[in-house]
């Protein structure tokens, strides 16, 4: 019975000291919690209105009321070592039912990991990883990157030679087995569906003096953008068909709204090449004045011709090449006073010269996200007004094909925890007018339809103008909370004798000026 007992309290001391050195490693972990709730309100209207029967009508609401919660979670052993995720609960469109939003408010479609990723070091050296789902932005300098800044799984090695000099290699994986096999059936699938992107980025930082060369290498098999993102093939054959608004109109360089035969590739290769160079350069030595310039090129190999149908039922097609290669120059200047902080900002891309044997002259690109502007541009808090469908999205602007010049004055307040940002600019294109006749809809030409939108932007013309105001004031009501109100107009200076050349006629399409208006409301800790 004595030693019944004896095996008993042995048992529990054994299980009590299981449990305080369980406690013991729990607590060597500390746990960080950073969140962001947003609650916004938004009334807006787009450029352009497509008839529906003969009859006009908006393709969008006009007032949205959504929310979202995002909470960030990091579990760090040490300097050395942590681990972070990252949740996204929402977009809830108010009375949605899809999205969580209606009477119930059950859905459960729109809560998500944004990003899961694990930092540690190799032990005794600098070198330093990241690996998992994360954002990743290539270095950039005036108005954002126009290559790629979004979330995204890969591996980010960096390594601090001195204070002044730096090395990152990133290996990144956006798409791969999404491709369910050719001819409705499991034939090959997940076969030659990857993109992989292998970058290097070498920081230079002096006193005053930021240079950051880059240069990104891909490949592309042909099968990746099959089944990514709603993309498919016509089940009788290999021949690409377009859906706009997709990797595919930016990668594989169709143009949104173009109407591609039936019969688009005959040959193309099992991996296509990409490659990309940037030089940001960020000038501050002269402070308070700073200047901001970058140079970007970019050339996809694309994944062979296709024809391309000139406007009118029966029209002629032509053979067109679907590689594309451009580049883009911009720059920042601006003066900081006690006041604010006044500046000039512009920027030049290269186009499509109209002869599609070449290809494409606009810079091809993954997903870039230039905010110059806040309406056009996302501007770093993920606002874009289509209508206001776009309220909270994340869209994303490379400046191709357009060129651009602005002024702003940022930071101005005229009252304590209120600021103000007042900007304007003109907006052109710098691709040729002969390319519309192979657009099907003069709408698919404005980035502000959620139903033709390119990862580009809008698409202008060397006849084209739009011109951009925005008027941006935050009040900080608390320390951790924010209120903001986005307005914005956008002047539309579409030449409409140009775009009549497409396919769509001018009663079936109404062309008026952009507007928005939103309101929100962001708690952070």
């Amino acid at each position: 019975m004595l030693a019944r007992t004896k095996k008993k309290l042995l048992t529990l001391l054994l299980a009590a000291g299981m449990l305080l050195g369980v406690q013991g490693n729990a607590q060597a972990i500390d746990f960080k919690v950073q969140g962001l709730w947003q609650v916004g309100f938004g009334l807006g209207d787009a450029t352009f209105t497509e008839s529906v029967s003969g009859r006009k009508s908006t393709s969008n609401d006009n007032f949205s009321a959504m929310q979202r919660l995002r909470l960030k979670v990091d579990a760090v052993a040490s300097e050395a070592l942590s681990g972070t995720v990252y949740f996204e609960i929402g977009l809830q469109d108010w009375g949605n039912a899809s999205t969580g939003g209606a009477l119930g408010s059950d859905a459960t479609n729109r809560n998500k990991v944004k990003h899961a990723y694990l930092d540690w070091s190799v032990p005794n050296t600098d070198l330093k990883l990241r690996m998992g789902l994360q954002g990743i932005a290539l270095p950039s300098a005036a108005g954002g990157s126009a290559i790629l800044d979004s979330d995204l799984a890969g591996v980010v090695a960096n390594y601090a030679f001195n204070k002044n000099v730096g090395l990152t290699a990133l290996w990144m994986r956006p798409v791969n087995d999404n491709f369910v096999g050719r001819d409705g059936t499991s034939y090959q699938a997940n076969y030659l569906d990857n993109l992989d992107l292998f970058a290097l980025t070498l920081p230079l930082t002096f006193d005053g003096v930021s240079i950051t060369p880059w240069a990104m290498y891909g490949m592309m098999g042909t099968n990746t953008l099959d089944g990514y993102n709603g993309l498919g093939r016509h089940t009788a054959g290999d021949d690409w068909y377009t859906v706009d608004g997709t990797l595919e109109s930016t990668l594989l360089n169709f143009h949104p709204g173009f109407a591609a035969d039936s019969t688009s590739f005959g040959t193309s290769p099992a991996y296509t090449s990409m490659f990309w160079f940037g030089l940001p350069i960020a000038l501050t030595l002269w402070d308070p004045l700073n200047i901001e310039f970058e140079f970007n090129y970019g050339y996809s190999g694309g994944m062979g011709s296709y024809d391309l149908m000139k406007r009118g039922v029966g029209g002629t097609t032509i053979r067109a090449d679907s590689r594309r290669e451009g580049w883009l120059v911009k720059a920042l200047v601006e003066y900081k006073f006690s006041w604010g902080v006044p500046g000039i900002f512009g920027w030049y891309a290269s186009g499509d010269n109209g002869v599609m044997k070449n290809g494409s002259g606009r810079l091809p690109t993954v997903a870039g996200a230039g905010y110059f502007t806040s309406f056009m541009g996302c501007d770093g808090i993920d606002l874009w007004a289509n209508g206001t469908r776009g309220f909270f999205y994340e869209k994303n602007l490379t400046y191709a094909g357009t060129w651009g010049v602005g002024l702003q004055v940022r930071d101005v307040s005229f009252l304590e925890d209120l600021s103000h940002t007042f900007r304007v600019a003109l907006w052109g294109g710098t691709n040729s007018p002969s390319m519309v006749k192979y657009f099907d809809d003069r709408q698919s030409a404005w980035a502000g339809n959620d139903d033709y939108y390119s990862y580009d932007g809008p698409y202008l013309t060397t006849h084209d103008n739009l011109l951009e105001f925005n008027l941006d004031s935050t009040w900080k009501a608390y320390e951790n909370l924010a209120v903001k109100l986005n307005l914005g107009y956008i002047v539309n200076m579409y030449d409409t004798g140009t775009w009549n050349r497409s396919w769509m006629q001018d009663s079936e399409v109404e062309k008026k000026d952009a507007w928005k208006a939103q309101l929100m409301f962001e708690y952070s800790f």
